[in-house]
């Protein structure tokens, strides 16, 4: 919901004096800190107010108010197919006369497709008809503005010119009114609302399809809050659509050969979904677990709640001052920078959806505010969702399969991320894939837009039998909304390169197994070391703030000593000697290079092609892994956080017989090599050089 954000200071409101009526005021300032102790008003067992002192760290008086707001919400509704078939089944009137209300609505839009597919236009007006759908659900009412936002989330369903139009619809709906809403808070809370506020707006200050939204001021402690009401009847309303709704799921299913997914799984899933945002006390509970996995970080805020003044239709939340991060030249106007702010929301969402799995539903721009402080405010907890832990890491193995063009594996991690079943052929996909990503990967990642790679992969998903998981669908729309913020700012903002970060440092640092395994991918290709893929891995994982060089690549060390790790050990073995003799080849070559000319002359029995044979090119590529080895080095010895003593257990595991045999191993590689090496510079017949020396 488009928030609790006060831009206008002018707002009028009223002040409420027990057994004097109403009457209009400025809302008084707030000397209260939000993390002052706070006096609320609570009801006592007879309904009459008392004052309750609750201090922000009394955690056992919170959770007592907490129960109290639970059970307020005892009746709060539950989605039921078979309770609405129950209900609406019986009152065959009223659902024939809202099916005539749809059917009129939807039917003209359909015909209008039809009449598109018999002239040959049905792609030329994709964008047209896009928009005539995102009215025709404005004026059904607020369950089909909600199902357009599902819709708009859903690649696999809808063509990219209907997800960005639905994507724009919003929550307009007129307001209800006040009195109703006045009410609804004194029946919900038990008490008068001038026993609850000294002052509340006399309007909404912000309105959408599930409630509206008062600013009010605390009765016993003056804390400045936002008081959510929930629209009247709106239960009645969106259980008859779903039920509705439900019977078209069916015919679809049974008789829609183009649309592959489930659709009353869809159905289903979406509607649980809003009933749940219907339940403030869920909403609530939603905003504390937000809170405490993501507000750990300075430039976080999450609003407290007041749990003595909510219910399962009203909820009260900590008042926050600030601006929409769409609206660009307020926050400028305050000093800070729109940019910063994106990207403080870009590194919030990574660590919602592939840290803890736990993200907010619907980051629009209303429910993102950007304080006068520079912190970022989320608000409006009544969508959320959760990513699968497996599918987690299936996301970043997936990223580095993109980057490493390895379409046929890509196309299996749609198996681990449950968009295909485990018996569809994969083998059609692939070259749609690569037709796809060979050309948006021509472009660096700083370069690739984010918005046009999901464009383009929704083409792929539209044209073949994938189910989207709403989770998968919801990252898509979170990243793509946030970059499309940053766009207002800078035309050139790519959510891709503010990402990589991120990405870099869990490959770098976690120790999962997929993670491990997926790093290990990146880093060996065809029994070769990429030191420029751990170069810049490490240039890029070093500019996110959480990045710990102590924590870098530990992983792979415990699975190279593990007893696991023999096939990774042999290709060490073989990488380590080649470091290791570029390095003692490098010295030597720094060492002949500085010798003075005659000295050079006399070295290896005066032979011209210098202390050691080696082309121009072997000598060119030794010299630039050395540098890459040095440089990598350096990357790590001057991080923030680096400790010398992380090498300590690499020396201990050194210690160990499987160190002991990896290290001798290595050493007499090197050794044979520089032995191979002098052998064929003794036996060289000595020549006019004709290639670089050392």
């Amino acid at each position: 919901m488009a928030a609790m954000n006060l831009v206008s200071a002018g707002v009028r409101s009223f002040n409420l004096k027990a057994g004097k009526g109403f009457s209009i005021s400025k809302p008084k300032g707030c000397k209260l800190g939000p993390r002052a102790a706070l006096v609320e008003a609570g009801p006592r067992g007879d309904g009459s107010p008392v004052a309750l002192q609750v201090s922000r760290g009394d955690l056992a008086a919170d959770l007592q108010a907490e129960a109290r707001a639970m059970a307020r919400a005892a009746n709060a509704s539950v989605y039921s197919p078979e309770l609405l078939a129950n209900k609406y089944g019986s009152r065959p009137v009223q659902a024939a006369k809202r099916t005539l209300e749809i059917l009129v609505a939807l039917g003209s839009f359909a015909l209008q497709l039809l009449v598109d597919q018999r002239n040959g236009t049905l792609d030329r007006n994709k964008r047209k008809r896009a928009i005539k759908l995102k009215g025709i659900f404005t004026r059904l009412g607020p369950t089909f503005v909600k199902l357009g936002q599902g819709l708009s989330t859903r690649p696999d369903l809808c063509p990219p010119e209907y997800l960005e139009e639905l994507a724009e619809l919003q929550d307009a709906l007129p307001t209800f009114a006040d009195a109703d809403a006045f009410s609804c808070i004194e029946t919900e809370l038990g008490m008068p609302i001038e026993s609850l506020f000294s002052s509340i707006s006399p309007s909404p200050i912000a309105a959408a399809s599930l409630g509206q939204v008062y600013k009010a001021q605390l009765k016993y402690s003056g804390q400045t809050v936002a008081v959510k009401v929930q629209r009247p009847g709106i239960e009645e309303a969106i259980g008859l659509d779903f039920y509705l709704i439900r019977g078209l799921g069916f015919f679809i299913n049974k008789y829609v050969d183009i649309i592959t997914t489930d659709v009353i799984a869809l159905i289903d899933e979406f509607a649980r979904r809003v009933y749940q945002e219907l339940n403030y006390v869920q909403e609530g509970q939603n905003a504390r677990k937000f809170k405490k996995l993501y507000a750990d970080k300075e430039d976080i805020l999450v609003p407290d709640i007041y749990w003595n003044y909510t219910s399962g239709k009203v909820l009260t939340m900590e008042w926050v001052n600030g601006v929409k991060l769409n609206q660009q030249a307020a926050i400028e106007s305050q000093g800070l920078k729109v940019l910063d702010l994106v990207t403080t929301g870009i590194q919030c969402s990574l660590r919602q959806l592939l840290e803890y799995g736990y993200f907010h539903a619907d980051p629009h721009p209303g429910n993102l505010l950007a304080t006068p402080e520079g912190k970022l405010a989320f608000l409006d907890f009544g969508m959320m969702s959760e990513t699968p832990e497996d599918a987690r890491s299936a996301i970043v193995g997936h990223v580095v399969h993109m980057v490493n063009r390895d379409y046929e594996a890509m196309a299996r991690d749609y198996y681990a991320l449950d968009f295909l079943s485990t018996d569809v052929d994969v083998s059609p996909i692939v070259p749609a894939l690569r037709d796809f990503f060979d050309d948006a990967l021509n472009y660096t990642v700083s370069e690739l837009n984010f918005k046009t790679l999901v464009d383009g992969l929704g083409n792929v998903l539209y044209q073949y039998p994938f189910n989207v998981p709403a989770y998968y669908a919801l990252i898509l729309r979170s990243l793509t909304v946030l970059e499309g913020l940053a766009l207002y700012a800078d035309p050139n903002f790519k959510v891709l390169a503010a990402s990589y970060p991120y990405f870099a440092k869990r490959l770098l640092t976690d120790p999962n197994p997929y993670l491990r395994d997926a790093l290990i991918e990146l880093l060996f290709k065809d029994g070769r070391f990429r030191w420029n893929r751990l170069e810049d891995l490490l240039i890029e994982g070093r500019k996110d703030r959480d990045f710990s060089a102590k924590d870098a690549l530990q992983p792979v060390l415990r699975l190279l000593l593990g007893p696991d790790g023999e096939e990774l050990r042999n290709l060490t073995i073989k990488e380590a000697v080649r470091v290791t003799e570029a390095i003692v080849l490098g010295s030597v070559a720094d060492t002949y290079n500085s010798a003075p000319s005659f000295i050079q002359t006399l070295m290896i029995n005066g032979n011209g092609n210098g202390a050691l044979a080696i082309s121009t090119a072997d000598l060119e590529a030794t010299m630039e892994l050395r540098n890459q080895v040095f440089r990598i080095w350096g990357l790590l010895s001057s991080s923030e956080n680096f400790d010398p003593a992380l090498l300590q257990p690499i020396l201990q595991v050194l210690q160990q017989p499987e160190g002991r045999s990896l290290g001798g191993q290595v050493v007499g590689g090197v050794t044979q090599r520089l032995a191979a090496r002098l052998l064929q510079q003794l036996l060289r017949t000595p020549t006019v050089p004709t290639s670089s020396s050392l």
